[in-house]
């Protein structure tokens, strides 16, 4: 018998679906198995309005066999079946879609669950197989046909003889080559695990080598009402699906109708996988097709600040065959991300609202990249995620929200105020913290490299500016800016011979007002202050970036009226006294010292 070609003429185009639509081999038994899936679909259909169907819903069923010796993969369904035109149609033209047609032509095509489309999908059978037989009888028919290919050459259908109705399709499986070894789908454990995999929610039984019990479960949880579900359901199906031994923190179960529908199973660890904060991890959901697994990790359904996000999403709307193509669906899931962002956001704010510890136990683990999302594009995600943050209040001795720092502020607190320290007991211990607590203002503790560059990016809350305790500006009253400039003026001589006496070390040597017992302190000015600096010069390109430094002395300390005497009676004693509160100010500030050997040999000339 000769011969047909495809009639697409498509030996390059068949190529294409097999080494291009498809990333992973493995698929092509889920892509066989949603095939015999459809067609039961179509006789099941068919059975609710014709009482010449005579099978009920628990007979139909889909069976697997092993054969190593023929090397052969048989998968068999007792569905509709198809005759010699249907083959030529469908199996004959590539991207002709018989479940697309059949649904189009329905009286009810919403109601039908069908999962193939496109129609490619039974060539994947091709990635492994080096020749494909098709044998399938109509329901209601004697005659049935055998459709034979051994690839993009083309193929031949010819009358056959079977039994029962239904199709059989059998994968003569390709030789094992030093790169590709394809007996792995002649193992059943490997085959059962596929079916485990990708299809375990298909709704027909599917038995392997003429096992009694079925390899899939069938019935998606997510599929139940979330009434008929309980926590221990949910934290049941967590623990197994994504093999964490501890409950999660939330789950979000809901669904939606529209434009595009769906059903999203959201999880948010207690704990963080061991390689989250590294390059290794990748975010993403399962993606299903009507209970059929067609993505593992789909990225783009999650953005990075919820990366930490498990879960599925399951809709009707998107094909089977989208795995390499996802791009095609590109508006579909933009809405389908979007709502997973406000959902979590709004499961997030009912635990800091409603569990404010259980929140706090979650914000340990998972807030950084909160604050990484702040700070990431340019502050595109501000209002989304600044209401989840949380920072140690010097004041209250606990972690708050902006929100409940704003609430908390005194009449006439001109800033929200923070510090940049490694705890928050180093931070109370700053000297440039003195003031502006005198006066009864709360400090946000910021301990991590982010936080920093994240209040850069915020800039304020509900009007009001963020302001460092260690910037050039914290909000001085007009009487203090004047008291500060008239003990600037007096000694200005003084503070310009320790300014030449450091050099290039600091760009300004000025009378604090923002210290109180302490002698000395380091501040900056300009946009990049000190933590900035201390971050950036661990990065590899940041070594030579460098904060303005500004040496600030208390004017009614002790040391400083020394200082004034000494300008007068020893000023080189006084280059030592100004290297000395420079060096004991980098100490405070948690900076590297320029000189130890130096430092030492100035504190053992004082103390001879």
């Amino acid at each position: 018998m000769a011969k047909k070609q495809f009639k697409t003429e498509s030996k390059r185009i068949l190529e294409m679906m097999i080494h291009s639509v498809y990333t992973h081999r493995e698929i092509f038994l889920r892509e066989l198995i949603s095939n015999a899936s459809d067609a039961i679909d179509k006789l099941y259909f068919r059975s609710l309005t014709d009482d010449s169907v005579t099978l009920k819903k628990d007979d139909y069923r889909i069976d697997i066999t092993i054969d190593k010796e023929a090397r052969t993969l048989i998968l068999s369904d007792n569905g509709c079946g198809m005759d010699e035109t249907a083959l030529n149609e469908n199996l004959g033209v590539i991207a002709h879609s018989g479940t697309l047609l059949f649904k189009n032509e329905s009286e009810k095509p919403s109601e039908l669950e069908t999962i193939g489309q496109f129609g490619v999908g039974f060539y994947s059978a091709f990635m492994t197989a080096k020749k494909v037989t098709v044998l399938s009888r109509v329901y209601g028919s004697e005659q049935a046909f055998l459709w034979e290919s051994d690839g993009a050459d083309g193929y031949t259908v010819k009358a056959a003889e079977k039994s029962e109705h239904g199709t059989v399709i059998t994968l003569i499986l390709k030789d094992d080559t030093d790169d590709e070894a394809y007996d792995e789908f002649l193992e059943t454990y490997r085959v059962s695990g596929l079916v485990k995999k990708y299809s375990d929610y298909i709704r027909y039984p599917i038995y392997l080598d003429g096992k009694e019990e079925s390899e899939n479960s069938m019935i998606p949880l997510w599929r139940k009402s979330k009434s008929e579900l309980t926590a221990e359901d949910y934290n049941g199906f967590y623990k197994g699906k994504f093999h964490d031994f501890t409950d999660p923190a939330f789950s979000v179960h809901y669904n939606i109708e529209g434009a595009v529908s769906y059903t999203a199973l959201l999880f948010a660890p207690s704990q963080a996988p061991y390689n989250f904060y590294s390059r290794d991890y990748e975010k993403g959901l399962q993606l299903y097709a009507n209970g059929v697994l067609i993505m593992d990790k789909c990225a783009d359904l999650l953005p990075d600040h919820f990366s930490f996000i498990r879960g599925l999403i399951d809709s009707p709307d998107l094909s089977l065959n989208i795995s390499r193509e996802i791009l095609q669906h590109d508006r579909q899931l933009k809405a389908m991300a979007k709502s997973i962002e406000k959902k979590v956001k709004g499961e997030l704010e009912r635990l800091l609202e409603n569990e404010r510890e259980k929140y706090e136990e979650f914000y340990k683990t998972f807030g950084l990249q909160f604050k990484y999302g702040l700070y990431s594009g340019f502050g595109a995600n501000a209002e989304l995620l600044r209401d989840l943050v949380l920072f140690h209040s010097l004041a209250e001795d606990k972690l708050v929200t902006f929100k409940e720092y704003t609430e908390n502020m005194p009449e006439g607190q001109p800033y929200i105020y923070y510090i940049c320290a490694e705890t928050p007991a180093k931070a109370a211990l700053l000297p440039q913290t003195e003031r502006v607590r005198e006066k009864g203002y709360d400090i946000l503790c910021l301990t991590e490299d982010v936080d920093e560059f994240a209040f850069k990016m915020l800039r304020e809350y509900n009007e009001k500016e963020f302001r460092s305790v260690s910037g050039d500006d914290v909000g001085l009253t007009e009487e203090e800016k004047e008291s500060q400039k008239a003990k600037s003026d007096e000694n200005k001589d003084l503070l310009a011979f320790i300014q030449e006496s450091l050099g290039d070390k600091v760009s300004g040597v000025t009378v604090s007002a923002r210290l109180g017992r302490h002698p000395v302190c380091l501040t900056s000015e300009g946009e990049l202050s000190i933590e900035m600096e201390k971050v950036l010069s661990q990065m590899p390109q940041g070594g030579d970036v460098k904060a303005k430094r500004v040496l600030e002395l208390n004017a009614d300390h002790a040391v400083f009226a020394a200082m004034r005497s000494l300008f007068v009676t020893d000023r080189d004693k006084l280059k030592v006294y100004a290297n000395l509160l420079y060096t004991q100010a980098l100490l405070i500030e948690g900076l590297p010292v320029d000189d130890p050997v130096a430092f030492s040999e100035k504190i053992c000339s004082l103390m001879v």
